[in-house]
C-alpha cells in the first residue's frame, strides 16, 4: 500500500471516517424499513384485492393488482439510490412515489371490500379518500421525478420560481381533493367498481376556495401537465447544454414524456369535444398513461442508468431488477394460490387457511428465488460478463497462485475482456523511454504480435494523452498503472462503437490498474532483463560479424589491390625475355617494372595503415582509375569524366569491383582491349567493364571467389552486379547502387 492510500485510510478511520459510517448506516436502515414496509403494503393489497374479488369488475381488479408490482419497482430503485448516491433527491421521490402507489391500492381495495362487505373492514369510505388522495402525489410526483432528471437538481437557479408554483400547485390539489365534495370511483383512480360520496368533503366552502382548492382528477391533471410542461423545458435545456451521455438519457426520458403528453392531449381533447363526459376515447387515454407511469418511467430510467452510466453505479440495477423480480414472482405465486385454489375450491374471497398457506409458501420460495432473480439480474446489467468485483477477486487469486508474470498478464487481459465486453485488451510495460506491449488479447490467429512500442515524453515525464499517457492509438480507455508516481506501464481497452465505456467499467479499469502494480513491476523486470541480454547478444553478433566482414575485406583488398598490381609485374617480367636482345625494351621495361613495384608497394603500406589507396581518397574514382589502367597488361581506356565524388565506402565498392573485373579479363578472357565506364544519374551510381575476349556461357558457370566478392561487396552498400557473356562475344559486367553525390564541405572533408 501507498503512502498515500494508508493516509487515506487512516483518516477514514477518524471521527470524520466514523460519522460517516453512522450517517450511512442509518440511512440503510431507514431505507431498508421503508422497502420492507412497501412490500409488507403490496402483499397485504393482494390480499385485501383477491380477499374482495367479487366488489372489483374486472378491469379494475387486475389494474389494482398490476400497481402492486409497479410499486415495489419504484421503492426498489429509490432505496438503492438512496443508498449509493445519498444525495441525489431522485431516490427519495422514486421512494415516495412506490409508497403512495401501495397505500393507494392498498385503501382501494380497503374501500372495495368493505363497502361490499359492510362491516368486515372498519370506514372504507374514509380508506376510499385516502386512495384517491394519494393518487395526487403519485401523479405529481412522477412529473417532479422528469423535473430533476438525471441529477436529482434543477436545470439552474433560475428555476426556483418555477419549483416553488409547482410545489404550491400540488398542495392545493391534496388539499381540495380531500375537502371537495364529490363523489369518489375505486378503485383510484376513477374505477368502476363502486361508488361512494367524499366523507371528507366541506360543502360550504364557497366559490373561491372551491375555485381555488384543486379538488378533482381532471384538475390534478391539469397540474400534472403544468409541472410536466416545465420539466419538458427543462430536459431540453439540459440537452442542449449536456454532455453526450446526457443527451443519451434524455433521449429516453423525452420518448415516454411524449407518450404521456400525447394521451394526455387526447383525453382534454375527448372531454372538450363530449362536453365533460367520459368517452371510449377517454377511458383508452386515461388507461394508457397510468401504464405509462407505472411502467414506463421506471424502465427508462433503468435503461438511461443501465446504458450511460446514471449515478454512477451499475450494481443499483442489478440490485433493483432483483428485487423487482423477487416482488413480481412472491406475489404471483401468493395471488395464485389465494385466487386459483380459492376459486377451484368455490370460496370467492379467499379464506385465512388459503392465506396462511400462500405465506408458507412465498417464506419456502423466498432464498431459491431470491438467488435466480441475483443471477438474472447481474446477467441483465452485466450480460454474460462478470461483475466488477468478481474480476478482482479473480484476478487477487491469480495473483497469489501463479508465479508466471507473463500468465498473469494473459489472464489479466482475458478477465478485464470479460468485465467489459470489450473486443480488444492491451497491457503495456514501461521499458527504459518507451511503453511496449506486453500482452494483448484476443491472440492474432496468425501469431503476430502486437503493435510496436510507442515512446514516451523526453525525461520519462507525462505524456499529451489522458492520466499522462502518451497515444497509444485508437483505444477506447487508457489507464496508467503507476506504484509510488512511477509509471510502470498501462491498460487500454477498445469497445465496440456502439458501446461506450461505462462509470463502472472506469472504475474497474482504475482499481484493476492499482492492483496491477506488483505484477507490471515484475513484468517490467522481467522485460528489461530479457532485453539486456537480447542486447548483449546482438552486440556479439555484430562483433563476430564485424571481425569476419574485416578480415573479408582485407583478403579481397590483396586480392583486388596488390595482387593484380603484382600479378601485372609478373607478366611485365615475362615479357622482359621477349626484349633481352633489345638495351632500350630491357630499359623501359624495367623502368615500368620499377614504377608497378612502387605502386604495389604503396598499396600495401595503404592497406597495412587501414585506408584504401591514397589516389582514391584524394581525387576520386575517375583518377584512382586511370591509374590502375595505365599498370594493366592489357589496354584499358576509362571513361569518367563526369563523376565526382561519393562516400568512402560507396566510392571503394565501386574501385575495388572494377579492379576484380580487369584482373579477371586479363588471367581469363584472353582479350586485347577492356573499358571501363562509370554514369550517374537519379540518386545511382553505374558503372560497366566490357571486354573482347573470348567470353564464356554465364549459365554453365559457376560464381567464382572473384564474382562472389564483387557481390557481396556491393551488396553491402545496397547494389547489385550481372555480368553479360556469350562464347565469342565477350563479357560485360555492369553494377549498380545507391549514392548521393558529395558537394562542397562534405566532398573537401573526405579528401582530408
Amino acid at each position: 500500500m501507498s503512502g498515500s492510500t494508508a493516509a487515506a485510510v487512516t483518516a477514514g478511520a477518524g471521527p470524520a471516517g466514523t460519522a460517516a459510517s453512522a450517517g450511512s448506516s442509518r440511512v440503510w436502515r431507514v431505507t431498508a424499513a421503508a422497502w420492507l414496509l412497501i412490500l409488507a403494503v403490496a402483499l397485504v393489497s393482494a390480499g385485501l384485492t383477491v380477499a374482495g374479488w367479487d366488489g372489483f369488475r374486472l378491469h379494475d381488479g387486475f389494474w389494482n393488482l398490476a400497481i402492486l408490482p409497479a410499486a415495489v419497482l419504484y421503492a426498489s430503485l429509490g432505496v438503492l439510490i438512496v443508498r449509493r448516491a445519498g444525495g441525489n433527491p431522485t431516490g427519495w421521490l422514486l421512494l415516495g412515489v412506490g409508497l403512495a402507489q401501495s397505500v393507494m391500492a392498498l385503501t382501494s381495495g380497503w374501500a372495495i371490500l368493505g363497502v361490499r362487505h359492510p362491516g368486515t373492514l372498519p370506514d372504507p369510505r374514509l380508506a376510499a379518500a385516502l386512495a384517491e388522495w394519494c393518487f395526487v402525489p403519485v401523479l405529481c410526483g412522477s412529473a417532479f421525478l422528469f423535473l430533476l432528471f438525471p441529477d436529482g437538481r434543477l436545470p439552474s437557479r433560475r428555476w426556483r420560481p418555477f419549483a416553488a408554483v409547482s410545489l404550491i400547485l400540488t398542495a392545493l390539489a391534496l388539499i381540495g381533493t380531500l375537502v371537495h365534495p364529490r363523489v369518489l370511483y375505486m378503485p383510484a383512480p376513477g374505477g368502476v367498481s363502486l361508488a361512494v360520496l367524499n366523507p371528507l368533503g366541506v360543502r360550504s366552502l364557497g366559490p373561491v376556495l372551491s375555485a381555488v382548492l384543486i379538488g378533482t382528477l381532471d384538475g390534478a391533471s391539469a397540474v400534472f401537465v403544468v409541472i410536466l410542461g416545465g420539466a419538458l423545458a427543462g430536459l431540453v435545456i439540459r440537452y442542449r447544454s449536456g454532455t453526450i451521455q446526457t443527451r443519451q438519457q434524455i433521449k429516453w426520458i423525452l420518448l415516454i414524456v411524449l407518450a404521456g403528453l400525447v394521451f394526455q392531449a387526447v383525453a382534454l381533447l375527448a372531454l372538450a369535444a363530449n362536453h365533460g363526459r367520459s368517452s371510449l376515447a377517454v377511458s383508452i387515454a386515461y388507461t394508457a398513461m397510468p401504464v405509462i407511469a407505472l411502467f414506463g418511467t421506471p424502465a427508462v430510467i433503468t435503461l438511461a442508468i443501465l446504458k450511460h452510466g446514471l449515478y454512477q453505479i451499475d450494481v443499483i440495477i442489478s440490485r433493483a431488477v432483483q428485487y423487482g423480480l423477487l416482488s413480481a414472482v412472491l406475489t404471483g405465486v401468493y395471488v395464485a394460490i389465494v385466487i386459483g385454489i380459492g376459486t377451484l375450491a368455490g370460496y370467492s374471497g379467499g379464506g385465512s387457511g388459503l392465506s396462511v398457506a400462500a405465506a408458507v409458501a412465498v417464506a419456502l420460495l423466498f432464498q431459491p428465488v431470491r438467488q435466480r432473480a441475483q443471477r438474472v439480474a447481474n446477467r441483465f446489467v452485466y450480460g454474460e460478463r462478470a461483475s466488477p468485483y468478481q474480476v478482482l477477486a479473480d484476478l487477487a487469486e491469480d495473483m497469489g497462485g501463479q508465479l508466471d508474470a507473463d500468465l498473469v498478464l494473459d489472464r489479466m487481459a482475458a478477465v478485464l475482456a470479460g468485465a467489459t465486453g470489450a473486443v480488444q485488451v492491451g497491457v503495456w510495460i514501461c521499458v527504459g523511454g518507451e511503453l511496449r506491449p506486453r500482452v494483448v488479447w484476443p491472440r492474432t490467429a496468425d501469431g503476430s504480435g502486437p503493435a510496436a512500442p510507442v515512446s514516451l515524453a523526453p525525461g520519462g515525464g507525462p505524456g499529451a494523452g489522458p492520466g499522462g499517457l502518451p497515444d497509444l492509438g485508437p483505444v477506447s480507455r487508457a489507464v496508467a498503472v503507476r506504484h509510488s508516481g512511477e509509471l510502470l506501464g498501462a491498460l487500454t481497452i477498445v469497445k465496440p462503437p456502439s458501446e461506450p465505456v461505462s462509470a463502472a467499467e472506469d472504475r474497474l479499469l482504475a482499481q484493476l490498474a492499482s492492483q496491477a502494480g506488483l505484477v507490471l513491476r515484475n513484468a517490467r523486470l522481467t522485460a528489461e532483463l530479457q532485453a539486456t541480454i537480447d542486447d548483449l547478444r546482438a552486440s556479439r553478433r555484430r562483433l563476430v560479424q564485424a571481425q569476419d566482414a574485416e578480415r573479408q575485406r582485407i583478403e579481397r583488398n590483396l586480392h583486388d589491390g596488390a595482387q593484380q598490381q603484382l600479378v601485372a609485374l609478373r607478366i611485365q617480367l615475362g615479357l622482359l625475355d621477349a626484349v633481352a636482345d633489345d638495351p632500350a625494351g630491357v630499359r623501359e621495361t624495367a623502368g615500368q617494372l620499377r614504377t608497378g613495384l612502387a605502386a604495389a608497394l604503396d598499396d600495401l603500406r595503404a592497406l597495412a595503415r587501414g585506408i584504401y589507396p591514397p589516389l582514391l581518397a584524394d581525387q576520386g574514382l575517375g583518377a584512382a582509375l586511370r591509374a590502375q589502367a595505365s599498370r594493366a597488361a592489357l589496354p584499358v581506356t576509362v571513361a569518367a569524366d563526369d563523376i565526382g565524388r561519393y562516400p568512402r565506402e560507396t566510392e571503394a565498392a565501386v574501385y575495388f569491383c572494377i579492379l576484380e573485373a580487369l584482373q579477371n579479363t586479363a588471367k581469363y578472357a584472353g582479350a586485347s582491349t577492356a573499358s571501363v565506364a562509370l554514369a550517374a544519374s537519379g540518386g545511382q551510381l553505374e558503372f560497366t567493364v566490357t571486354d573482347d575476349g573470348a567470353g564464356f556461357d554465364v549459365a554453365a558457370a559457376g560464381d567464382g571467389t572473384g564474382l562472389q566478392g564483387m557481390t557481396d561487396r556491393l551488396a553491402a552498400v545496397g547494389g547489385t552486379v550481372a555480368i553479360e557473356s556469350a562464347p565469342g562475344h565477350g563479357t560485360t559486367v555492369s553494377g549498380c547502387l545507391p549514392a548521393g553525390e558529395l558537394t562542397g564541405e562534405r566532398a573537401t572533408a573526405l579528401v582530408h
